[in-house]
């Protein structure tokens, strides 16, 4: 299902209502979100969260209003107060800089973050006062577009970036490429993968429905969180095969080497395979 995740609850916790709302035994999600961040939460149950990988692989979108003048330990509005600065770009100086934080770009994660370091988070470290040395990454911003100034002490973004990307590290470094320092104030997912704002539901009115049938209706498809993934038709025994774990032999009209597909049969999900060359391997089995 697909959370409207409100500002103010963790992700984990959020997984956990709604999993007992559906009295699942099993639940996962598809990208944490922080807990002053809102937005599509992919939350799935059972069987589905064979999927979650493929889900937090996938493209995110989000809008942000970065603050300018303030520098924050966590480079969001909850943490500390560390630097300031009187200056504050022109619009002019915003979009001319936009173009350096495009494509595959080295960021800095943040210090207040999920990455472990020596087998601890990072934001535990931060926390204890402790030193924490983390190493920059690549990461793929496709999209940044600046929307316009509330006031001149904000601005509103929205970016359309890959896997591992931290929205707060990225309003971090255009403050200080503008030559200010700068926190998020605001940080709203509007996509993750395949998902989208509009079909997402709050927790609010999914409590509301409170009842099981009612519930199910607010429920997508398991093969949804797929649906970036290429569909290939197989037949009965190919699907016994496939739910046992066995290879299937490929046939003129199978994908290419080392690519990733959803085996169905008809409407049914069956696995996640790939072909190396000679047969459909199974990565993900599915017992729907």
């Amino acid at each position: 299902m697909i959370l409207d995740k409100p500002e103010g609850l963790g992700s984990t916790p959020a997984v956990g209502r709604v999993r007992r709302l559906f009295g699942a035994q099993k639940a996962g999600h598809g990208g944490t979100l922080d807990p002053l961040a809102s937005g599509v939460l992919p939350i799935a149950l059972g069987e589905a969260t064979k999927t979650v990988p493929f889900v937090m692989d996938g493209r995110k979108e989000y809008r942000f209003t970065l603050r300018f003048g303030e520098a924050r330990s966590t480079e969001d509005r909850e943490g500390e107060v560390t630097a300031t600065s009187e200056a504050r770009p022109k619009d002019s100086a915003i979009a001319a800089v936009i173009p350096a934080f495009l494509g595959e770009i080295e960021q800095m994660p943040p210090v207040f973050s999920a990455l472990k370091v020596d087998g601890r988070r990072a934001y535990d470290l931060a926390r204890a006062g402790e030193a924490v040395e983390l190493k920059p990454r690549r990461v793929l911003i496709e999209r940044l577009e600046f929307l316009g100034r509330p006031d001149r002490d904000h601005a509103d973004f929205v970016v359309g970036c890959g896997k591992g990307t931290y929205i707060r590290s990225l309003g971090r470094d255009l403050a200080v490429a503008l030559g200010t320092v700068g926190h998020l104030s605001m940080l709203r997912r509007t996509v993750a993968g395949p998902f989208r704002e509009a079909a997402a539901i709050s927790l609010p009115k999914l409590e509301a429905l409170g009842h099981i049938p009612a519930l199910f209706g607010a429920l997508a498809p398991v093969a949804t969180a797929l649906d970036d993934i290429p569909a290939l038709a197989v037949t009965e025994a190919q699907a016994d095969r496939l739910r046992q774990g066995q290879p299937v032999l490929l046939t003129r009209d199978a994908p290419p080497s080392g690519a990733l597909v959803r085996a169905e049969l008809g409407d049914r999900l069956v696995a996640l395979v790939r072909s190396d060359g000679a047969a459909l391997q199974p990565v993900r089995v599915f017992n729907l």
